[in-house]
């Protein structure tokens, strides 16, 4: 049973997501302001927090500026439907995905089991379980990426992104496979979530030491990790 947090300030949507959510499986804690959502994912023990934008109190935008700054717990932004600069600042804060409200339930679900997919893959993986091109390692087994051996925060949708591309490094990776194996979903024709995450992973982890862009965009296809140990 994954034990998830709802945070919205519409009590009565809370409590038929709440009834809906322990019907699937998943054991549920809500809240009704930014505040006191910040203090209980940072007190408890959550797989996963549903966060709405419009709170009182904190908004979720700064409810998750402040959350990532100690933890990594994969949250699910609702955003007003239309609001598509809602959408993609949750994303360059930290949101492991989105969904515009109102939303259906069984879409909710989805999109909550494909983030939890994610971040529970590789668990079994042995520590010495690693897959290293030039100067970044991923380390499989501890979730981990290093960077010139220093440790990179991510979400686990930001790992599992650059998991996928490091696989298939020097080879370009369409946007559709890319999120199907990494987003564990079909990719929308206006869903800017997958352009997002590779944007942070370009902040995060720079250009290569010569300079040369580390994911190159292949324009109407997809994204490439340039793989300069082929040839080495």
């Amino acid at each position: 049973m994954h034990r998830v947090l709802i945070a919205d300030d519409d009590v009565e949507l809370t409590d038929l997501l709440s009834e809906y959510l322990s019907q699937e499986g998943f054991e549920v804690d809500t809240t009704h302001d930014g505040k006191a959502a910040l203090q209980k994912a940072l007190d408890d023990q959550y797989e996963l927090i549903v966060l709405d934008v419009m709170m009182p109190e904190l908004n979720g935008f700064d409810v998750l500026r402040q959350l990532r700054t100690q933890s990594q717990v994969p949250v699910l932004m609702l955003t007003a439907r239309g609001e598509d600069v809602d959408s993609i600042v949750g994303l360059e804060i930290g949101a492991d995905d989105y969904l515009a409200k109102p939303c259906n339930p069984r879409v909710l679900v989805a999109h909550m089991r494909a983030i939890l997919r994610r971040s529970e893959q590789n668990t079994e993986a042995s520590e010495t379980d690693s897959l290293k091109i030039g100067d970044i390692e991923l380390q499989r087994g501890a979730r981990r990426v290093l960077l010139d051996h220093q440790t990179v925060t991510m979400t686990s949708t930001e790992y599992r992104v650059l998991e996928v591309l490091l696989e298939e490094a020097g080879h370009v990776v369409s946007k559709q496979d890319l999120s199907k194996r990494a987003l564990g979903r079909e990719l929308n024709l206006y869903d800017r979530s997958l352009d997002m995450h590779v944007s942070n992973l370009r902040k995060k982890l720079g250009p290569l030491a010569d300079g040369e862009e580390r994911i190159k965009t292949i324009r109407g296809v997809g994204y490439q990790y340039t793989n300069l140990s082929a040839g080495a």
